[in-house]
Parts: structure tokens; sequence; C-alpha cells
């Protein structure tokens, strides 16, 4: 089984680098040579051109920041998906939205393409040691036929129904998530106001109805003043932002992720679109 992968920033990086070390025969492609580099580190091998890794490759994944990044590879301006062989797979664990995942999938079939969209839990270090959830939308038989496979790259296999499902949890999850990291530095804030030790804060909060995967991860960067980037502000936003325009669509209010989305887009306008979306800290 010879497997592509196209996207090594962060997350897509990472993942090409765990495919790599289960002794998988992996070409990658990036338009960062840098993010080439770095992945080749370990192993597999680079091509000079998607096109040419498209067709080549009997599972392809993509990792792109958007969604037109994603239309603009596949269908419209490259379009590698007309250069997939027929019956190959592309698994895609881009952070899209429903709508994108639908279009994509709906092409990639009418081309004799099988597609799983696979968004990912957590972050880079996760996905580079095999412990980061796939959350995996499609048809059950596709998923079933490349189960096994998944199962070797990752601890956590779920099978979420189709690629709305599947898309859209990791957008809910991102929405959930990420207002979170707004509460708790607003509740950081409130408690430095007051004069409550920070370090006694974190223990004592964290066994109250306050505790959160948030509060452990973060907690330590905003009491530290620590925003290297984990999950940037740039992207944090849009997730969001993908995230309120689906439930839009849908009818259905989401009145918090929009004040959070307001919020990281302040953030950003005021320069810390690249570091980590602990910095919405700095709001307060």
């Amino acid at each position: 089984m010879k497997i592509g992968f196209i996207g090594l920033g962060a997350m897509g990086g990472s993942l090409a680098r765990n495919i790599i070390r289960q002794k998988y025969d992996v070409k990658v492609y990036d338009i960062s040579e840098t993010a080439i580099e770095k992945t080749l580190q370990v192993g597999g091998e680079s091509v000079t051109t998607a096109n040419e890794l498209a067709a080549e490759v009997d599972v392809l994944f993509t990792s792109l920041p958007l969604p037109r990044h994603l239309k603009d590879l596949l269908i419209e301006n490259e379009r590698i998906l007309d250069d997939m062989k027929d019956g190959s797979v592309l698994i895609d664990v881009s952070t899209v939205d429903p709508d994108t995942a639908r279009e994509l999938s709906d092409c990639a079939e009418s081309k004799g393409v099988q597609f799983l969209a696979c968004p990912l839990g957590k972050g880079p270090a996760q996905a580079e040691e095999g412990t980061a959830a796939f959350f995996v939308g499609g048809k059950e038989e596709v998923f079933h036929r490349y189960e096994n496979f998944l199962n070797t790259i990752s601890t956590s296999v779920v099978y979420m129904g189709d690629v709305e499902q599947a898309t859209a949890f990791k957008l809910i999850s991102n929405m959930i998530g990420m207002t979170n990291v707004l509460v708790l530095a607003e509740g950081i804030r409130l408690a430095e106001k007051i004069g409550i030790d920070p370090d006694l804060f974190q223990e004592l909060l964290a066994d109250t109805g306050a505790d959160s995967y948030q509060l452990k991860l973060r907690g330590p960067m905003i009491r530290n003043r620590d925003y290297e980037t984990k999950f940037s502000v740039d992207l944090t936003l849009k997730d969001i932002r993908l995230g309120v325009n689906m439930a839009n669509k849908l009818d259905q209010i989401a009145p918090f992720s929009t004040l959070a989305r307001d919020y990281y887009k302040k953030a950003q306008d005021l320069g810390f679109g690249k570091e980590d979306c602990a910095a919405g800290y700095k709001l307060f």
C-alpha cells in the first residue's frame, strides 16, 4: 500500500511522521521546503508536485488550513482528484465545515475515489505519538476497509457516521474548548484582581465543577504568561467561524461561540494571531 501526504504543517507533519515511523511506504508534498525537510528526517520520500503524488498512491492524506485550500487543491486549481487512481481513497484530516466535506466527498465519488473525512482530536504532539483520536466520517464500508490501517496510527478510531457528523463534531468540540479558554482566562484574571494566589486558584479549581482539559493545559500557560503556540489564535478564529456559520445554516443559535469568535477576532486584530489561543487572556 502506497501512501501519500499533502500538507505538512503542525498537525499534518506530525501525523505524516507518525505514519512513516510505522514503516509504511510514504511520499509527501508541501509548498514549504522546511516542512518537507522536517518530515523526511524520520524517513519517506518527497515529490515535486501534488498531482504527481496523487497519481502514485493508494491512500492520500490531506491536511490543509482552510476549506478553500482544499477545494483549490482537489477540484478547482490543481484538480488532483482527476489524477487519483480508480478505487484509491482520499482521507482528509483537515478541520472543515460539513458542506465542504460533502462537496469533496461527492466529487471524489464521481471520479471513482473513496473519501473519508477524518478530523483529529487534540494536538500535534498527540498526532505524532499516535494518540490523537480519529473522528471518521464517510460510507461505513469504506471505513471498515481502512479501519485496521487507521488503528495502526491511532489509539482511538471512532466511526461517527457520514462526513457531516465527523466534521461537525470537530467544529463543535473546538467551539466548546476554545470558548472555555476565554472563560478560564476571565476567571483567572478576576481571581488575580481580588488577590487569590494563582497557584492555589489552579489547584482548587481542579477540584470543583470548573475543572476542565483547558484548565490543565492552558491554566499554567496563562499563569506563566506563556503563549508559545499549541493552537494559534488564527486557527482558533478560523474554526469558531466555521462552527458559527454551520450553526447559522442550521438555524441554531450559538450566542456564546459567537461572542468567543468576536473576542478572538479582537486578539487577532491586536497582533496575537500567531500566539496560542491562551493569549486571549491579554484581552482581560
